[in-house]
C-alpha cells in the first residue's frame, strides 16, 4: 500500500516555546515517531505548510487542495493523509470533499496534545488514520474523512465539539462512518463523499459570517456589506431565526442582490423556516434568504464562497443549497 502524508502543522507538530506553542516538527518526524506505521507499506511525506490551523488562509487552503489533487491523480497512491491543526480541520476536510470528490480516500488527522506533552494523542490518531486508510482503500471507498480518537467522520458532518478533550470530533445526528479499535476497523455506514460537489469553485469571492443573538443589530452586517461582501452567512438561533433588526437587514441585503444563507448556532438539528415576525425563519425565506439544513456556518461560508465563484446567477446558487 502506498500512502502520501501531507504535513501542514497544527498541534500534532507543535512544541512549547517562549511565546507559546508553535509547529516545529516536520512530517517526517511525525511518521518516524510511530513505528507501527511501517507495517502499512510505502509512505511518502511532503511538507505543504507549517502553521497553526487557526492561521489558515485561502492561499494555504488552496495549496493543500492542489497537492491532494495531484496525489489522488496518481494511480500508484492508495490513500492521502493530511496532518492538520484541529481548529479548522473540518473546514479543510469540507473544502477538499466539495472541490475534489476524491475516489481515493483522503484523511485528515491531528492531535489535541502536543508531542512534548504527557500522553500526546498524535501517534494514536495516526495509527487510527492509517488503519482506516488501509481498509477504505482495500474496499475501494473514496471520499474525505476526519480520523480522530478511534473514530472516522465524513467531511460533510464531522465537526470539532470540544476545545481540549481527546474525543474532540463528532458528527451530530448521523454519527461516525467507522470506528477503529484493537480488532480493526468497524464500518458503521458506507464511506463516501457526502458533500455537494462544487468542483470548479475557488475561494476568491468575499463571504462573511455574522451571528444573531439577544440584542444583536445590523451594525456588523452593514459594515461587511460596505466592505464589499459578495455573500453573507447568518448564523441564526434555533431553527434559523434572527433579531428583528437583523431580519430587516437580511431583507435589504437580498434586495440589493447579495445572497444570504441562514444556518443555526445549534450544534445539531436542521434549520426550518417556521416562525414569523420580522426576523423569523418564515419571513427570512420570504425575503429570499437560503436555508442550509444542518451545515454549520463555517462550512456554509465555504460552500457559498465556492458557489459564488462558479455561478453568476442566483438560481444556480439556490439550487446548490436546496440539494
Amino acid at each position: 500500500m502506498n500512502v502520501t502524508v501531507l504535513s501542514t502543522g497544527g498541534t500534532i507538530a507543535s512544541t512549547a516555546g517562549e511565546n507559546g506553542a508553535v509547529p516545529t516538527e516536520g512530517g517526517d518526524r511525525l511518521v518516524e515517531a510511530v513505528p507501527e506505521l511501517d507495517a502499512v507499506g510505502d509512505i511518502e511525506v511532503e511538507q505543504v505548510a507549517q502553521i497553526p490551523s487557526y492561521e489558515l488562509n485561502a492561499e494555504t487552503l488552496e495549496a493543500i487542495g492542489g497537492r491532494v489533487y495531484d496525489r489522488i491523480g496518481d494511480a500508484a497512491v492508495d490513500a492521502v493523509v493530511v496532518t492538520h491543526g484541529t481548529d479548522t480541520m473540518e473546514e479543510t476536510a469540507y473544502y477538499l470533499d466539495a472541490t475534489l470528490q476524491p475516489e481515493t480516500p483522503v484523511f485528515l488527522t491531528g492531535a489535541q496534545r502536543r508531542p512534548d506533552e504527557v500522553s500526546s494523542d498524535g501517534p494514536a490518531n495516526l495509527v487510527t488514520t492509517f488503519e482506516a486508510a488501509r481498509t477504505f482503500a482495500n474496499e475501494g471507498r473514496g471520499g474525505t474523512f476526519i480520523a480522530f480518537d478511534g473514530t472516522v467522520h465524513a467531511a460533510r458532518f464531522g465537526t470539532k465539539v470540544h476545545t481540549s478533550r481527546l474525543d474532540a470530533f463528532d458528527s451530530p445526528d448521523v454519527g461516525p462512518v467507522a470506528t477503529v479499535d484493537r480488532e480493526g476497523v468497524r464500518i458503521l455506514r458506507r464511506p463516501r463523499s457526502e458533500t455537494t460537489p462544487i468542483a470548479n469553485g475557488s475561494l476568491e469571492p468575499s463571504v462573511y459570517a455574522i451571528r444573531s443573538g439577544a440584542g444583536v443589530d445590523e451594525t456588523v452586517g452593514k459594515a461587511v456589506v460596505e466592505r464589499g461582501a459578495d455573500g453573507l452567512v447568518v448564523e441564526g438561533t434555533g431553527l434559523g431565526n434572527v433579531t428583528a433588526e437583523l431580519g430587516a437587514f437580511v431583507r435589504s441585503t437580498v434586495d440589493d442582490g447579495i445572497p444570504v444563507v441562514v444556518t443555526s448556532r445549534c450544534i445539531a438539528g436542521r434549520t426550518a423556516p417556521i416562525y414569523g415576525g420580522v426576523g423569523g425563519g418564515a419571513k427570512l425565506r420570504e425575503y429570499g434568504a437560503m436555508f442550509e439544513g444542518d451545515l454549520p456556518a463555517q462550512k456554509a461560508r465555504l460552500k457559498l464562497t465556492l458557489a459564488l465563484s462558479e455561478h453568476d446567477d442566483l438560481e444556480s446558487i439556490q439550487a446548490l443549497f436546496e440539494d
